[in-house]
């Protein structure tokens, strides 16, 4: 389903800031693409002489938060007008009338960096408005977009045909289209609907939570989690909320909240300092440590490759103090090197809550995915909620994966 292609534009969705890494890894991965618009958080490509006329699928790309193809843009200041206009834009009733479209994602691309003065990707006042005035408007043709005005909540179902409206400004929108093939293409700009609860004690809580929904890894409650670098608790939090079992290991203080936990140990020490006999057992082992990618690297694989050590996955937080370490050749040496240890399914995304940071996922093979869940979706209301499945299980995950041969 990624091989349809309505347009010879491509557009993208990322952080703030990432633009160059992105820009990068779209040269070193999809050469066939060539620079168009950028604003920051927003990048658009177009496909070079060569691939015009060739099978081309949307690339995977560890910073595209969101990616679909480009249908061209409106601008204006009356709300009504545009929405209109949108609907009678070429590219769009072909669209609505070659293939239909199933769902409508708005979103407005980034204002500032996740967790800068309290901002957090997610729906806006604007795109909601928007919205909501867009189903309104929609043909008769589309008429399932008008059954509910309100802001979807949902999410899209898998392969469902999705119409994309980017507000890269209050007064300019970029149209696009994507097949909701993955996981995250079934969320609006591809961020998942979580709300950080009052009682979380850090945003590392918000990482967590989405770490696991984008990731799918076949965890359950009561599972074993060590995390490297807990504190102050909030991603331990998370699991916690979860039904797991969590040994948290840092030097630093964790809040009371979490320390009161009847599932939760806080283990006072760094790693190196650790005896491998606490990870006896363990289940899943996640990382949230504040340096460089290959020091982090050095800890998990310090514990990871011991004899007496038997983890299942992995769910990584890397740093990136200089974008120069989001290079791709580092990223391809950061999934060797997490391959090395027994590692056969490696996955990167930069999350939409993640700030200068990626998220790693490895599991020991693409077999562990297919394991089923009673649920797996989340609601608008509340992380800790699921919804049921309304597809079936997805067998890859959103973003870029390396798979040993």
């Amino acid at each position: 389903m990624r091989s349809v292609r309505p347009s010879q534009f491509i557009f993208c969705t990322c952080q703030q800031g990432a633009e160059l890494a992105l820009k990068r890894e779209a040269a070193a991965r999809a050469p066939h693409l060539r620079l168009a618009f950028s604003r920051p958080g927003f990048v658009t490509f177009k496909l070079n002489d060569d691939a015009e006329n060739s099978p081309v699928e949307l690339p995977h790309l560890t910073f595209a938060r969101s990616i679909g193809w480009s249908l061209g843009k409106v601008r204006g200041d009356e709300l009504h007008k545009l929405s209109n206009a949108i609907w009678q834009l070429p590219a769009v009733t072909g669209i609505v009338r070659e293939a239909g479209i199933d769902d409508l994602h708005v979103w407005e691309r980034d204002s500032a960096l996740p967790g800068d003065k309290g901002f957090e990707p997610g729906p806006t006042p604007l795109a909601i408005e928007v919205e909501r005035t867009l189903r309104s408007a929609a043909p008769l043709t589309v008429e399932r977009l008008q059954r509910d005005t309100s802001p979807a909540h949902l999410a899209t179902r898998r392969l469902g045909r999705v119409l994309d409206v980017v507000l890269v400004e209050p007064n300019q929108w970029w149209i696009g289209y994507h097949v909701a093939v993955s996981r995250t293409d079934r969320w609006p700009g591809g961020v998942a609907p979580i709300d950080l609860p009052e009682h979380a004690v850090s945003r590392a809580y918000l990482k967590m939570v989405e770490a696991l929904e984008w990731s799918s890894i076949p965890t359950k409650p009561r599972d074993h989690w060590v995390e490297l670098g807990c504190a102050p608790g909030g991603a331990s939090q998370a699991l916690l909320d979860r039904g797991m079992l969590v040994t948290g290991v840092d030097p630093a203080e964790v809040d009371p909240a979490v320390l009161a936990h009847d599932r939760f140990t806080h283990v006072r020490a760094r790693t190196r300092a650790v005896p491998r006999r606490l990870f006896r057992g363990v289940d899943w082992l996640a990382a949230d440590i504040n340096a460089a990618p290959n020091f982090t690297l050095d800890a998990v694989e310090a514990v990871v490759t011991h004899r007496e050590v038997n983890v299942r996955g992995l769910l990584l937080t890397l740093k990136l103090p200089e974008w120069e370490l989001a290079l791709p050749e580092q990223l391809s040496a950061y999934v060797a090197r997490i391959q090395s240890w027994g590692y056969q399914d490696v996955r990167l995304r930069q999350l939409a809550h993640n700030r200068r940071e990626l998220c790693a996922v490895a599991l020991r093979s693409r077999g562990q995915r297919r394991r089923v869940r009673a649920s797996e979706a989340l609601s608008a209301d509340s992380p800790s909620r699921a919804l049921p499945r309304r597809d079936e299980a997805h067998s890859v995950a959103a973003g870029p994966h390396f798979i040993s041969k």
